[in-house]
């Protein structure tokens, strides 16, 4: 830990000499080993290691940024000079400069890194039991492979006005594709899962089986009448259209004015009883952190309470734009200033089981898979290929592929319900959802 801060401090100070009027320095500094396994032959096992650097500097209201893949100080002259001088022929920003919301970083308690670490045998095995449990589901013809992972980073900031932060953390992760059919008959499908603790990592058993039972549900498909209906969106999509939430409510967007909710603030987008977190304070979540990218502390918060809309994604430029105090959502990383963006984020669950949500629905579609992303932020205008399965009478039926469905998000939002069956697996967590009246077309 010292070793980095006392580099970027050096850094920083070297900027200031240069002619510098603030500076702040991240370090990016990672390990990773993975393996891929497929039909019983490990075809891959890769270490990798590497720091980056990134120094962005401010001479009066310009600011400019340089990123190096070297660590050795005896570079940093070099760059600073560089950044410097591209600063000064740099346009002015009026809202250029480092976070007034900084503040010294607290005692992290977020229990991100496993101090133990896997060996490529271990993950090799992992791998091995993923697939070996997917191609044994009856009706399974190839796979794709099963991977196997683990990861440990590390991030140090350092700013020219004290603040001086470091987080690490850990990932175990594991997947598997299998394939069933055969020909142009052929259907695929996948599970995974990654988490910070390889106590908390699904069996990798369980991982290949559902993979496998996957791709069987989706043998011989149709493709249904073009119509109006209701859509349930199954957990692994239904966080998409949280994406596109926080993509519109994201504060540099929203002070272009190229969101269709740039003027929604205060306002019910949602139906009452909806709420949508963001919660970078969760313990051993994927996204979790203390200080955001420019020193700011992080606080779980709601954007969506009630159904009303109550924030924006702020960093520290997009607030000054709007005359607003950042949110600690300044993401970066080495090689571009900081943007805001979401961290844990999650629709809490509804009231009803996902088998209630869909039992009074005569004619509907259950989306398992998204494809493209034909979503205009600027309109809101909504349009994705998909596949999944008719829901008739109240239940699923046969599956259905290369459809599309189509509306608009403020007409997705103001209908969406949720489940009850949320469950914390991916940096943004969703029950299964309802939606009404969306058009698929089909044939």
């Amino acid at each position: 830990m010292s070793d980095h801060l006392n580099l970027l401090s050096d850094l920083i100070a070297k900027a200031k000499a240069a002619g510098a009027d603030a500076a702040d320095a991240v370090l990016a500094a990672g390990t990773s080993l993975s393996v891929s396994r497929r039909l019983g032959q490990t075809e891959h096992v890769e270490r990798a290691e590497g720091r980056d650097l990134g120094l962005r500097v401010f001479v009066g209201q310009r600011a400019a940024m340089v990123s190096s893949s070297s660590v050795d100080p005896a570079g940093f002259q070099a760059l600073v000079e560089r950044a410097v001088a591209m600063a000064r022929v740099i346009p002015e920003d009026r809202y250029a400069g480092l976070a007034d919301t900084m503040r010294p970083p607290e005692p992290d308690t977020l229990d991100l890194d496993d101090p133990s670490e896997p060996s490529a045998e271990a993950l090799i095995e992992r791998a091995a039991k993923a697939e070996e449990a997917a191609m044994a589901v009856p009706g399974v013809t190839n796979s794709e492979g099963a991977d196997a992972g683990y990861g440990r980073s590390e991030v140090v900031l350092v700013t020219s006005a004290g603040f001086a932060g470091r987080r690490t953390g850990t990932s175990h992760s594991i997947s598997a594709t299998a394939l069933a059919g055969v020909g142009t008959d052929m259907q695929r499908d996948y599970d995974y899962h990654s988490v910070a603790h390889l106590s908390d990592l699904d069996d990798p058993t369980e991982i290949g089986r559902s993979a496998g039972e996957r791709a069987i549900r989706r043998l011989n498909p149709t493709r249904p009448q073009t119509a109006k209906l209701p859509v349930i969106y199954d957990p692994r999509v239904a966080g998409s259209l949280l994406g596109h939430l926080t993509g519109a409510i994201n504060g540099a967007s929203v002070a272009r004015g190229t969101t269709f909710l740039k003027d929604k603030m205060g306002q019910r987008i949602f139906t009452p009883g909806i709420y949508i977190h963001d919660d970078p304070r969760r313990v051993r979540g994927p996204r979790s952190k203390m200080f955001d990218g420019e020193g700011t502390p992080t606080k779980a918060r709601a954007l969506i309470e009630d159904g009303i809309l109550t924030t924006w994604l702020l960093d520290s430029r997009s607030a000054r734009q709007l005359g607003l105090v950042s949110t600690g959502h300044a993401a970066r990383g080495t090689g571009g200033p900081p943007s805001p963006s979401a961290t844990n984020l999650y629709l809490a669950a509804g009231t009803q089981t996902p088998e209630e949500l869909m039992a009074d629905i005569k004619l509907g579609l259950y989306i398992t898979e998204l494809i493209g992303m034909g979503v205009n932020g600027l309109t809101g205008d909504y349009s994705r290929g998909a596949a999944g399965f008719m829901i008739r009478d109240g239940v699923l039926a046969e599956p259905v592929a290369e459809i599309t469905v189509a509306g608009h998000l403020n007409d997705i939002f103001a209908s969406l319900t949720p489940a009850n069956d949320l469950r914390f697996r991916r940096g943004t967590d969703s029950s299964t959802v309802r939606v009404e009246g969306m058009t698929m077309a089909g044939a």
